[in-house]
């Protein structure tokens, strides 16, 4: 069984995802961090170079290769749960939390990550935070429907959350 997180970018995936394998014991892998290594590349010249139908490919082939892990907590990318192909291929191996965050905080945390501006294209042409209201508007139903478990992420430290994502997995029926 693993864990996977899902929501919009900047929503804490990866740095929640790292506390919450350390607090369980589990290893951690971020999909977008797989695509990186994968393409020698980061996303941002991934996209410029194959565009968005290169990268998805890549983000299935991660998948793929996660949902043969056990005991993994998984950063999944903003839209990875979006494609009904990547939920279908990860759904058995794994229960999924949804980071829930308003996107002008998530915003306000790209501002703040120097890699991220860098890295990172703009998926939409206006780019920044009207950017993300509009992916929000058709990726939260998405992200509701695959959510096991939701979290909001607002007022919380990573380490709250991780720790509110580990009571919970270990209360559920699939917890150890």
């Amino acid at each position: 069984m693993n864990i996977f997180l899902i929501g919009c970018r900047g929503s804490g995936k990866s740095t929640v995802g790292r506390v919450l394998a350390k607090r369980l014991g589990w290893g951690f892998v971020d999909i977008d961090q797989m695509v990186v290594e994968a393409s020698g590349c980061s996303i941002r010249e991934t996209f410029a170079k194959e565009g968005e139908q290169g990268f998805r490919q890549r983000e299935r082939e991660a998948c793929l290769r996660v949902k043969k892990l056990d005991d993994h907590v998984i950063a999944l990318g903003g839209g990875t749960v979006c494609v009904p192909e990547n939920y279908s291929s990860l759904k058995r191996s794994g229960r999924f939390v949804w980071l829930r965050t308003p996107a002008a905080i998530a915003w306000s945390r790209i501002q703040l990550d120097p890699q991220g501006k860098v890295n990172r294209p703009d998926l939409t042409p206006t780019g920044g935070l009207s950017e993300l209201e509009s992916l929000l508007v058709d990726r939260e139903p998405k992200y509701e429907s695959a959510a096991h478990h939701i979290v909001d992420t607002v007022s919380n430290t990573p380490e709250q959350i991780a720790e509110s994502i580990e009571l919970w997995f270990v209360a559920s029926d699939t917890g150890r």
